[in-house]
């Protein structure tokens, strides 16, 4: 099984010889396809000193300005994060984890993100994951080196890699497609505008949003599911029109 449909995404990384650190780490576990988003200082010298060998996969490393343009192609997106949320959310630990992105990184790009060094990833990124990992560090001492929480991960994938039964273990069906990160914005924009339109957000509601979001996004949708639900979507957007229409109204739009 191979690792080159799994992404490692650093968000808006703060020091470039982390960046640097984590293509060595990457490189160890034979992980190839680095994304940066917004990073400060890079490239740079640290970066390219801490790499120690991995030069290629930091030179091939794609700088993106946002997170939707780094995980555009992505249908599964994990979220490293060291905090407890008081919206519940699905979370597992590094290995549990590390098995789902492999399943998934059959049919689908896989993205794995890790934020800032000092705040990790906000709310919003996080909203934009399937899942939430946690590495079970110690209470008194939580605070944990960025690519040393990479290298975890990527020798978790390794280790799943190498084992010869990880192949017979996929349980995603070949024949599904998940929607990529973009095509799910798409449909969440689509959504939003719906519901707008039929005043169910009557008023600018934020909170209420992300938690219809976030019943869509409790598990990756694949691109049929997309196609079903913006269908429907269209089909009240019809509807109303048509009934405005036929009222003499003008549609909000």
């Amino acid at each position: 099984m191979s690792l080159d449909n799994i992404a490692v995404v650093l968000v808006r990384t703060t020091h470039p010889g982390n960046i640097g650190a984590t293509a060595r780490a990457m490189a160890n576990m034979g992980l190839r396809d680095l994304r940066l988003v917004d990073p400060l200082g890079f490239p740079g010298k640290e970066a390219t000193a801490r790499a120690v060998g991995a030069y290629e996969l930091l030179d091939n490393a794609k700088v993106y300005p946002s997170l939707d343009a780094a995980i555009t192609d992505a249908g599964f997106v994990i979220g490293a994060t060291a905090r407890h949320r008081r919206i519940s959310w699905p979370c597992a630990d590094p290995e549990t984890a590390m098995q789902t992105a492999l399943r998934h990184s059959v049919t689908t790009k896989t993205a794995i993100l890790f934020g800032r060094e000092a705040s990790g990833l906000t709310n919003k990124e996080l909203d934009r994951c399937h899942l939430h990992v946690r590495i079970p560090v110690d209470d008194q001492y939580p605070s944990l080196n960025l690519a040393s929480a990479v290298l975890i991960f990527c020798y978790e994938l390794r280790r799943l890699c190498v084992d010869s039964d990880a192949s017979s273990e996929s349980s995603i069906n070949s024949e599904t497609v998940l929607a990529s990160a973009a095509q799910v914005n798409a449909f969440f924009e689509h959504l939003e505008t719906v519901l707008n339109e039929i005043q169910f957000l009557k008023y600018p509601s934020s909170r209420l949003l992300r938690k219809i979001k976030r019943i869509f996004s409790k598990r990756p949708l694949d691109e049929q599911e997309i196609h079903i639900l913006r269908g429907i979507l269209s089909s009240v957007q019809y509807v109303c029109r048509s009934r405005g229409a036929e009222n003499g109204e003008k549609y909000r739009s």
